[in-house]
């Protein structure tokens, strides 16, 4: 499993304009190919008069999942620039898709391959993008004297605390990198008189 990816910071658009052709970049972070697809055919919604939509995403922490679409373009001018800048630019879990409104001059296939390419680029740079880390998820319970200050203590030292659920004891949820397993226990340890008790979970992917 990856320690770490780069996705999209945020959902956006981009445009930009050659010979008179416009190229609409649409971009968003999608966990899944059913995300990824209901994304497209929203765009395509959006843009109905449009041309051409190519896209291309991938997905997975590792990029193990990608798939690309020229849309009517010629055989890999779009979709395959595009799938190649998202990859170049090492982002996971991102779809694009570039709506073309044809502006009556033909750019041939290296100025398409470009184009494509381009946008996709100049999105990304616009938009942003953030790192994710993937941590081992433990679950704190404590009663609810120490609750508070365990809390603030937590987030004080930079601990990313996910979820806080209250009840008979106060049971806090915490992602830690895996190597800071060991050193957690004994900080928590020392933190609550060895008054909490430490329970192991899943993993799971969160901002650094």
């Amino acid at each position: 499993m990856q320690e770490q990816y780069r996705t999209l910071a945020r959902e956006g658009v981009h445009e930009i304009e050659i010979n008179k052709s416009r190229f609409l970049c649409a971009l968003a972070p999608v966990a899944t190919e059913a995300e990824a697809q209901d994304f497209i055919a929203r765009v395509r919604k959006e843009h109905p008069t449009a041309r051409h939509h190519c896209f291309a995403y991938v997905l997975g922490a590792d990029g193990g999942v990608q798939k690309a679409s020229d849309d009517g373009e010629p055989g890999g001018t779009a979709g395959v620039p595009m799938l190649q800048m998202l990859v170049r630019r090492d982002v996971r879990y991102v779809v694009a898709v570039v709506t073309r409104y044809f502006g009556g001059i033909k750019l041939g296939a290296g100025g398409l391959i470009r184009a494509y390419g381009g946008v996709v680029g100049e999105a990304l740079d616009a938009l942003g993008t953030v790192t994710r880390q993937r941590f081992r998820l433990v679950t704190v319970t404590v009663d609810h004297q120490r609750a508070g200050r365990l809390e603030n203590d937590l987030r004080t030292t930079g601990r990313a605390v996910r979820e806080v659920t209250y009840g008979a004891e106060v049971h806090i949820e915490v992602g830690l990198p895996e190597a800071d397993l060991e050193g957690f226990r004994a900080w928590l340890a020392d933190t609550t008189a060895g008054t909490a008790r430490l329970e192991l979970g899943g993993e799971a992917y969160g901002e650094v």
